[in-house]
């Protein structure tokens, strides 16, 4: 039996997005040295924004991916910079965290209302 609630729902949907976060960062630092490669990103608030507008029953949407303005290219035309990518992927990292200790209490609270009886 799987019990959810609308707030379980919402978080779930920002864990989601921090792993998409996660996965686009780790695709822009595994593309660091690929002449012509541009840094690919989200606007996360944007898309959080989104998905709770999809909790209503409507379907979920892909994340819109865009080219990041406004970063230094290199000679070769790639303008990754990894310490912008670091600090994108502790943000990612520390968003999933937050999510899964948010989970973490309404799991808690579900499960104390299930049992308040005894």
């Amino acid at each position: 039996m799987q019990i959810e609630t609308r707030l379980s729902d919402a978080l779930a949907r920002y864990l989601d997005l921090a792993v998409s976060e996660t996965k686009l960062t780790a695709a822009n630092m595994a593309n660091i040295d690929t002449p012509g490669y541009t840094t690919q990103g989200f606007d996360f608030e944007a898309e959080m924004h989104k998905a709770l507008g999809t909790l209503d029953g409507q379907e979920l949407q892909t994340v819109h991916v865009q080219d990041v303005d406004g970063l230094i290219a290199r000679a070769d035309g790639n303008n990754v910079s990894l310490d912008r990518e670091g600090l994108r992927m502790a943000e990612a990292q520390l968003k999933f965290r937050t999510g899964v200790a948010l989970m973490r209490l309404e799991n808690q609270r579900v499960m104390d209302a299930i049992h308040a009886d005894k």
